[in-house]
């Protein structure tokens, strides 16, 4: 594969969200086997009626060639209060009572759908992603982001240590803390001191990873998404908490 050639742009049409709903549907339907009304094997898309009501952050690797429907290797949905409120809510009320956030002081951001196409994981793809994210964040003056973020599959007695691990050490305050609804598992089920933190950081999915190294932290319970084969978490991330060093590598380009 040539050397990437990252660019990241907002959706801004109907055609763009496509490309995104597309991505979506190679990652989550093809790869991980979503299943749900929110598929359309017909034409190949994942999508809900909260796309409409959303920005749509786009990765693009210009070096493919080609329109955006060939360059996109990335996609982020971002729902804001007034998006929310035309769509009935936002989407992270489906999973989790989201109460305590959303009855704090400030702005808040949803952030979801992200995804990356195989090719481009473990590289500077998300670093491109976040870093335009970052630059939204700071524009908009945003307090809190927040959002689910999933493990593959949804067996308790396989993720009962990684979910007790950030229990135990990234749980939210209490202002802050969304609680997941049914069918949801518990996430303290293995004592603190019975934990291998290594071996528990190496399930943890380098989303979630990302998000606590920035200073997130994590709601009350996990949500048992069957239909995505995911079980979830809530992350939850105080813009003013977060952690200096690590922010400071994705708002840098704007420094300058």
């Amino acid at each position: 594969m040539a050397q990437p050639d990252f660019k990241v742009i907002f959706a801004n049409s109907k055609a763009d969200v496509r490309v995104a709903q597309t991505l979506r549907y190679d990652v989550f339907v093809e790869e991980l086997g979503a299943v749900g009304t929110c598929v359309d094997h017909a034409q190949r898309l994942e999508q809900d009626h909260w796309d409409p009501h959303s920005k749509h952050l786009l990765l693009l690797d210009c070096a493919r060639g080609g329109d955006v429907a060939t360059q996109a290797v990335g996609v982020y949905r971002l729902l804001d209060t007034v998006g929310a409120k035309a769509a009935g809510g936002f989407y992270a009320t489906r999973e989790f009572d989201l109460t305590p956030l959303l009855t704090t002081q400030g702005r808040v951001l949803e952030l979801g759908r992200s995804c990356l196409h195989r090719d481009y994981r473990g590289g500077t793809a998300m670093f491109h992603l976040w870093s335009a994210l970052a630059a939204h964040v700071l524009d908009e003056k945003y307090d809190v982001l927040f959002g689910s973020a999933s493990f593959r599959g949804t067996d308790m007695n396989a993720l009962s240590a990684p979910l007790s691990l950030l229990h135990h050490r990234h749980l939210a305050v209490a202002h802050l803390c969304p609680t997941a609804r049914m069918p949801f598992m518990e996430m303290g089920l293995i004592a603190e001191g019975a934990l291998d933190r290594k071996a528990c950081m190496t399930q943890i999915p380098a989303l979630i990873k990302a998000y606590l190294r920035l200073g997130g932290c994590v709601g009350a319970g996990a949500y048992l998404d069957f239909d995505f084969n995911t079980t979830d978490v809530c992350m939850i991330l105080d813009v003013a908490q977060m952690n200096v060093k690590q922010r400071s590598l994705y708002t840098q380009e704007r420094a300058q």
